[in-house]
């Protein structure tokens, strides 16, 4: 709004304001006394016309983006740690339990057991927040002496962790709670509610999907992929107990029964006759067409919520191959063993399987 309003500009105005018979010359008198108020004005300017972008959700940012989308109830989404699946074993490879709060080292990281899953398999949570937690695994190291422990490893992601939520995230979330208002259990209401609980990343709502009163919602976690039991039984405990079902013991609505499912994960094997650069290996290229294909194939799990169903399509997969360096031209390529595009139902996500090159 005031990009117009420069130094040289407040500047020139300014001199204009003054009598043409005294000198305001660079160097003269009333020039040097004018320069330094131009300076401090063009400087308040520009510090209004920052305020001004603070003072409106689609442009402001940090915390004051916070202070907006707060006055609607809207918070930020802190970061959360991630949830893991703990195996630990006695010698012989008997599985073993270990003490609850038993504390486990791998990397820079640290483990901590909460719970018990099954024989030997511990509900751990990552004492550092955000989607660090969700990466390594791999074998652990006791922080304390556990007797006759002989092996612990870290395996699945239960609950992904999660960092802060981002600026666009948050505002995304404010143009949507505006736009579409959540009222009484309508499906706004139940996308609200369910992305507001940790490790999920997406949902679609399916209402009287079994008759009155039913809804449906089909989740994924906030790393893009489906979820694991323990994510979905949580959500379903947060929203609507099963054994209280339709009671309003939970965010849902008295009358609602409401299941969660996750989404369901389809492989996309891809096989592709490619031809190379001169002294260009597929051993070389191997790698980086599998990149580029995750790639794509996690792009569409990101706009899931927002898709009736995701497409997987053949000549997408070849333009991105074609990316690679290295590789000249593409031909013959197969999804799951068929030319044609792989198309998905509304609760399918499409996940990365075996990538078979030839020349």
């Amino acid at each position: 709004m005031y990009e117009t309003q420069t130094y040289d500009v407040i500047l020139q105005r300014m001199l204009d304001r003054v009598s043409a018979d005294v000198d305001k010359r660079p160097g003269s008198i009333i020039y040097d006394a004018l320069a330094p108020s131009a300076a401090e004005l063009a400087q308040l300017y520009m510090e209004l016309d920052i305020n001004l972008a603070l003072s409106f959700a689609d442009t402001a940012t940090g915390e004051y983006l916070e202070r907006r989308t707060a006055e609607f109830g809207i918070n930020r989404e802190q970061a959360t740690k991630a949830r893991r699946k703990g195996l630990f074993y006695a010698s012989g490879d008997v599985p073993m339990d270990v003490p609850v709060g038993s504390r486990f080292s791998l990397g820079d990281l640290n483990y901590t057991a909460v719970s018990r899953i099954a024989a030997g398999q511990w509900l751990l949570e990552s004492e550092t927040v955000g989607v660090i937690g969700n990466q390594d695994f791999g074998a652990l190291l006791p922080i304390d002496y556990i007797e006759g422990l002989a092996r612990a490893e870290l395996a699945d992601v239960l609950v992904p962790g999660e960092d802060a939520e981002t600026d666009e995230s948050l505002r995304s979330r404010y143009t949507a709670a505006i736009n579409e208002q959540a009222f009484g259990g309508n499906v706004a209401d139940y996308k609200q509610d369910i992305m507001a609980i940790a490790g999920v990343g997406g949902v679609k709502v399916f209402p009287v999907w079994a008759g009155g009163g039913t809804v449906k919602c089909t989740i994924i976690a906030s790393d893009f992929n489906p979820p694991s039991s323990t994510l979905i039984d949580e959500v379903q405990t947060i929203i609507d107990p099963l054994v209280n079902s339709g009671q309003g013991i939970g965010l849902a609505p008295i009358g609602h029964q409401v299941t969660i499912t996750g989404a369901q994960a389809v492989t996309i094997n891809v096989a592709a006759t490619l031809t190379l650069a001169p002294e260009t290996t597929l051993g070389q290229v191997q790698s980086d067409v599998e990149e580029a294909i995750s790639a794509y194939l996690l792009s569409l799990r990101q706009t899931w919520a927002n898709e009736s169903a995701i497409i997987v399509r053949t000549a997408q997969i070849e333009s991105r191959i074609l990316t690679v360096p290295g590789v000249v031209d593409i031909t013959g390529t197969q999804l799951n063993g068929s030319t044609a595009n792989v198309v998905l139902s509304d609760e399918q996500i499409p996940t990365m399987g075996t990538v078979t090159l030839s020349e």
